[in-house]
């Protein structure tokens, strides 16, 4: 049996070029892994909360050697001398270790960098892949390469993602799940690079956002969704066939008083107005998704959403449900949503991510994994989407190194799958 010999945290820097943790494990025999750690700009009130110094001093006081030193002084005692292949074990230590709702003590970027190194280092352990580990270790799915994620394209970014002059945080286009990855893969590229030369053409900005979208100067959020539309019909796909669009509102951001102000309507919309806005809008484009349409506490209006669109569309809980089971089975209770964005961070082990994942499914609701706008290049998320079966990822645009090399590894993964099937 393999025992965790080292434990060792550095801090290293994220996309957005703030600080974040970088975990190595290695066992008695030789095994190692290596875990890091993204960090969200749109964060829900109820996620568990990352631990940051507050020193103003260093980077802004964004550095994270408190977390480091918790994993190096603390953590590493813990549970140095365990088994990494028993990962509900060593995620219930941390959380005990932690002994807050919130894992604000540790720092959730702390657990998460360990729980998440540990898991690798079981796959390792069991020279396995990390999507192979995680399918037999909870035997959710029997990965096939036909029955891989489809990517969530976010090709427009805007609210804390983009330049701010767009309301709504992210703008997509999702192919159809009838296709292969690869095919996929190749789809949202090429229309990435068709709605960048149409905002070339059309004078736009075409400079980036946090995930890898463009962030241009646009007058109103529907303006966006016709750029896509644009770039789609230009294109080689149908839309509504090939390829499908979605919105991500964020609208915990927005929503003020219970109102919300947007470019498109010259009035504050209460929950119901905005409600039917968004109804106006499916009916329009044929939305695929949309995701958290109100506020982290409004249940009632998800409620009346999710009855009024649920049927038609995915009506998709982020923030609303930050990956916890609790907050996932008062949604089910109330209705309140179809489908789940499931972030790590959020919650904080990979056993708690797990769980969340297994009540979505039992319920029958989708099941999205997705990033951070401030990522690394880690890749562990698109063999957690694998071997978990989830229905989408949301890794962002097709640009961006973070971002490509998740997706790049998913292609490798299809690969596997086809050359050992």
């Amino acid at each position: 049996m393999s025992t965790i010999k080292t434990v060792y945290a550095r801090e290293i820097l994220d996309s957005r070029g703030n600080p974040t943790l970088e975990t190595s494990i290695w066992t008695d025999d030789g095994f190692g892994a290596v875990a890091s750690i993204p960090s969200g700009a749109s964060t829900g009130k109820y996620e568990s909360k990352e631990l940051r110094d507050g020193d103003n001093n260093r980077y802004n006081g964004m550095g994270v050697l408190k977390a480091v030193a918790n994993v190096n002084l603390i953590i590493a005692k813990a549970i140095i001398g365990l088994d990494p292949q028993k990962q509900n074990d060593i995620d219930q230590t941390l959380i005990n270790l932690d002994n807050t709702q919130d894992k604000s003590k540790l720092g959730a970027n702390a657990i998460l960098s360990v729980s998440q190194a540990c898991f690798e280092l079981g796959a390792a352990c069991n020279n396995l892949q990390s999507f192979q580990y995680t399918s037999q270790k909870y035997g959710l799915i029997n990965p096939t390469a036909t029955r891989m994620p489809t990517p969530i394209f976010n090709l427009i970014n805007g609210g804390r993602h983009g330049a701010g002059n767009l309301q709504f945080q992210e703008f997509h286009c999702i192919p159809s799940s009838r296709k292969l990855f690869s095919e996929s893969l190749e789809m949202g590229t090429e229309l990435y690079h068709l709605l960048k030369n149409i905002l070339i053409e059309k004078k736009a900005i075409h400079s980036v956002g946090d995930e890898g979208g463009f962030a241009p100067n646009l007058f109103s959020n529907t303006d966006a969704i016709e750029l896509l539309v644009e770039a789609i019909e230009t294109s080689q796909f149908k839309i509504n066939d090939d390829v499908y669009m979605g919105l991500d509102i964020a609208a915990s951001s927005l929503f003020s008083n219970g109102k919300i102000t947007i470019t498109d309507n010259k009035d504050p919309m209460n929950g119901e107005q905005f409600g039917a806005f968004l109804n106006d809008l499916y009916h329009k484009y044929s939305l695929l998704s949309i995701e958290d349409p109100f506020g982290e506490d409004d249940w009632q209006s998800w409620s009346n959403f999710q009855a009024l669109m649920g049927k038609q569309i995915m009506v998709v809980g982020d923030d609303l449900l930050v990956t916890k089971k609790n907050r996932l089975k008062q949604a089910i209770e109330t209705n309140a949503c179809n489908a789940v964005l499931i972030k790590p961070n959020q919650v904080g082990t990979i056993s708690e991510t797990l769980q969340t994942i297994k009540l979505a499914k039992e319920n029958n609701m989708s099941v999205i994994i997705s990033h951070r706008s401030g990522d690394t290049e880690e890749d562990f998320l698109a063999d957690l989407a694998v071997g978990t079966g989830a229905d989408f990822v949301k890794f962002g645009a097709p640009g961006r190194g973070e971002r490509v090399a998740k997706y790049n590894r998913l292609l490798y993964i299809q690969e596997f799958l086809q050359n050992n099937q």
